[in-house]
């Protein structure tokens, strides 16, 4: 995950978060990924700490209110 100061996200982290935003579940997000779930699991609470959120919903709010998804 690439974060800047001002709580940029990478492509990937951008993807994760826009399939999360459409409601798939962790499973289904690693199908289409192409991740373990445990994988999907792990970049979601460390994108969750990168931005200071507590849950990957929070994190889909705040990637909508700056429009990167």
């Amino acid at each position: 995950m690439t974060r800047d100061g001002q709580g940029r996200l990478d492509r990937d982290d951008l993807v994760l978060l826009a399939l999360v935003a459409k409601g798939l579940t962790v499973e289904a997000v690693g199908r289409r990924l192409l991740l373990s779930e445990r994988t999907v699991r792990r970049r979601l609470r460390t994108v969750c700490s990168a931005l200071e959120v507590s849950t990957p919903i929070e994190a889909v709010v705040w990637a909508v209110r700056h429009d990167l998804i």
